[in-house]
């Protein structure tokens, strides 16, 4: 959350869609960012993500607004900017103010992050998170790759390590359940 008297700070900080930036500009803007706005930074943890996915009422969406309004709830802004993850973005915002106790315009768009800078700096900063907590079970559990299940260093890990290390990895991820699904399986020499 960014005061106005911020957001001129923050343009010329020229924040972009985090997608956009490297490693080495993220880490870098990561502490001017943290410097000139109020946060709150909300770590998901698989057990939670399936519990939510193995719940016949939420899915990752719903999951996410959740998360959302507990962060709108925590800040209390006048105006939220959400980068949309629903393609229904009526029934998104319905959802949200469900679950909203404060006062707070919303404003939803796709690709927010591309538009507005305080939604491009709160990319930012849960990027650098994301790749900070991805280092962290790199020390921890070895090279797992970037996370991502086009990685195929991911992809590797995941195979090697799916029951070994099974509380890092969220049992409803489809590339979990391809790994566990081919390992059941046996093929016609196994007979």
């Amino acid at each position: 959350m960014v005061d106005e008297s911020n957001l001129e700070l923050l343009k010329k900080l020229k924040v972009k869609d985090s997608k956009q930036l490297t490693k080495l500009q993220r880490e870098d803007l990561f502490e001017k960012i943290k410097a000139i706005s109020e946060y709150l930074i909300l770590i998901v943890e698989p057990e939670e993500i399936d519990a939510a996915l193995n719940n016949p009422d939420l899915n990752l969406n719903w999951l996410e607004g959740l998360k959302i309004a507990e962060i709108i709830n925590s800040l209390e802004p006048d105006e939220a900017i959400i980068d949309a993850p629903s393609n229904n973005i009526p029934a998104f915002k319905e959802f949200l103010k469900k679950h909203i106790e404060v006062k707070a315009d919303l404003k939803l768009e796709h690709k927010a992050d591309e538009k507005y800078p305080v939604v491009s700096a709160a990319s930012i900063l849960a990027k650098v998170i994301r790749d900070r907590e991805i280092e962290k079970i790199k020390t921890e559990y070895g090279n797992c790759g970037s996370g991502y299940p086009s990685d195929p260093t991911t992809q590797e890990f995941l195979k090697e390590n799916h029951s070994k290390y099974d509380k890092i990895f969220r049992k409803t991820w489809a590339t979990y359940k391809r790994v566990t699904n081919s390992k059941k399986q046996k093929s016609l020499t196994d007979f």
